[in-house]
């Protein structure tokens, strides 16, 4: 048994013999092993608490909000809007990089990063955590790129994409083509 980080004890990992001994790298490689591993764990987070946030801020505006089961899908949320129905996409970014907040715009698929296209969603709504902005964002704006600059010098309406900032009323005034 292993002592966590945080205190709490752990079993150890695979290769673990009855002396307690298991396999184990290079001190060095395991810490930036380690420190991936936390990132990573730092950005799950990070997106689930943005799609928590998400679900507040549309029914807030009057949405309709369902999440589908699992995250086999390109999007992440359904919003209902009376008239049809929207696949959304939702995005976050906490991490400013001269002078922006950057926000991935492409997903994963059998290790490849694949922009989003009108296929797949409707909406890319990305919320920028420091500047407590959100960019609901048609999926046209996006087509092809893989990355938006955001919240230039923590200015929301900059940049290319900054007219979507708060723009939930698009979801109104666009016709889903579904509905």
């Amino acid at each position: 048994m292993e002592r966590a980080e945080d205190g709490r004890e752990e079993w150890g990992g695979e290769g673990e013999g009855k002396s307690g001994e298991g396999k184990r790298s290079g001190g060095q490689d395991n810490g930036r092993e380690k420190e991936r591993q936390k990132e990573k764990n730092n950005s799950k987070k990070q997106g689930e608490l943005a799609e928590m946030m998400f679900m507040v801020k549309a029914a807030r505006m009057g949405f309709a909000v369902a999440k589908p089961y699992g995250d086999s899908e390109a999007y992440d949320f359904i919003v209902d809007v009376r008239r049809g129905l929207w696949r959304v996409q939702v995005r976050s970014s906490t991490s400013l990089q001269y002078g922006s907040y950057g926000v991935n715009l492409q997903r994963h698929a059998n290790g490849q990063l694949i922009p989003y296209d009108a296929s797949e969603i409707d909406f890319l709504v990305a919320y920028v955590m420091p500047c407590e902005a959100w960019f609901v964002i048609p999926v046209e704006a996006i087509a092809g790129r893989s990355t938006a600059k955001l919240c230039l010098k923590k200015n929301p309406r900059s940049g290319k994409l900054g007219k979507y900032w708060e723009a939930w009323g698009l979801m109104n005034w666009r016709w889903p083509a579904n509905g």
